[in-house]
């Protein structure tokens, strides 16, 4: 089991990761077997399995010039939830999600990550093929 200073510090390094683009960061924090659920009917919802399709899925949201603004760093006894304000436009239409990203760990890397979001349908309409 990961101690609450190893979560936070996983936590920061995924948040990091992801903001700077930093694919073998996200890499060295994750699992092989990983597993990324996100709700909806975009280009970035369902199931992503594995590292190299996690890294995908991480490339096509940052493809589309999101701000990710990291709220707070939430401590579970199994993983660690990031909350999470993601902000960008394009053209006319306007992303300003609320999210939970949870991180599960299993020895000192993260094997599943579930986000849940304050409104499905404006990531549904922001994440399409441009």
């Amino acid at each position: 089991m990961s101690t609450e200073k190893e979560k936070t510090e996983i936590a920061q390094r995924f948040f990091t990761g992801l903001r700077n683009r930093n694919w073998n960061l996200l890499k060295s924090i994750m699992a092989d077997d990983i597993v990324w659920s996100l709700p909806g009917s975009s280009l970035i919802s369902g199931e992503a399995h594995g590292v190299d399709a996690v890294i995908e899925r991480s490339q096509l949201i940052v493809s589309y010039g999101l701000t990710f603004t990291l709220k707070h760093i939430l401590l579970g006894q199994h993983g660690v939830a990031l909350s999470l304000n993601n902000t960008a436009r394009r053209g006319d239409l306007v992303l300003d999600e609320h999210l939970a990203t949870v991180l599960s760990i299993r020895e000192r890397k993260i094997f599943a990550i579930a986000t849940y979001l304050s409104d499905v349908e404006m990531v549904n309409a922001f994440f399409v093929a441009i």
